[in-house]
């Protein structure tokens, strides 16, 4: 099977899934990682796709954990780095979430890391001068790297309002951790009895450029913050 096919496979194009009114981005980036994964118990982060997510890609992040309880940013879409006023690339999950909710932020992560379980959170930010309040929701979901641990995370960020000026950080309303069900199926072996190895996606951090492709004619609508994953 040549490369182009590979990555073909990696392409699950979700729509018509929706949570609350505003946050389909959510349901769109958690369909494709049930549907990546299959009978598996979690998907590698090698076979990501950015066109398999394309809708949502501006929502989306991939995070590296790097001590218990915290996590940076790999790739982030470019919603994360509007709520910064910044670049977010290398920056702790946590500069989203004030200083009262990071150690839950913290707890949350090493659930989804540990478990492993999906995690969703439910924050808002009050208003203030130049600041309209906000509500947000922060998806959270495990990914194996390529040494297959348990290390890096596929999540999606959305919130809704009109952002003013930044950095805009977030307090915790509610959690919700979701334990991942056992497969039912075992994993596909070869003839040499070794598991099946994961088919590389094109969401690569070491690409020149992370985006949808774009058809002729169309007008930029987001961008993607890179880093070289070591």
């Amino acid at each position: 099977m040549d490369t182009d096919e590979q990555k073909t496979q990696n392409v699950v194009i979700m729509t018509g899934h929706q949570r609350d009114t505003g946050y389909s981005a959510l349901s769109q980036v958690e369909a494709y990682w049930n549907a990546l994964r299959g009978p598996r118990l979690l998907p590698a982060r090698a076979e990501i796709d950015p066109r398999g997510i394309e809708a949502a890609l501006e929502y989306t992040f991939i995070l590296e954990r790097i001590a218990p309880g915290m996590a940076r940013l790999r790739i982030a879409g470019s919603h994360l780095s509007d709520l910064m006023g910044m670049e977010v690339r290398g920056m702790p999950l946590s500069s989203f979430v004030a200083s009262e909710g990071r150690r839950e932020l913290a707890d949350t992560l090493e659930e989804v890391f540990q478990r492993p379980a999906v995690a969703e959170l439910r924050l808002t930010s009050e208003g203030g001068f130049d600041k309209p309040a906000m509500d947000a929701r922060l998806l959270l979901m495990p990914l194996k790297s390529d040494l297959g641990d348990v290390s890096r995370v596929l999540g999606c960020l959305v919130a809704r309002g009109t952002i003013g000026r930044a950095p805009r950080r977030f307090d915790i309303a509610g959690i919700q951790v979701r334990p991942i069900a056992t497969p039912a199926a075992a994993p596909q072996v070869t003839d040499e009895g070794a598991e099946t190895a994961p088919k590389p996606g094109g969401f690569s951090e070491d690409a020149a450029e992370l985006k949808p492709r774009r058809r002729t004619g169309d007008v930029p609508y987001l961008r993607l913050v890179e880093g070289n994953d070591d």
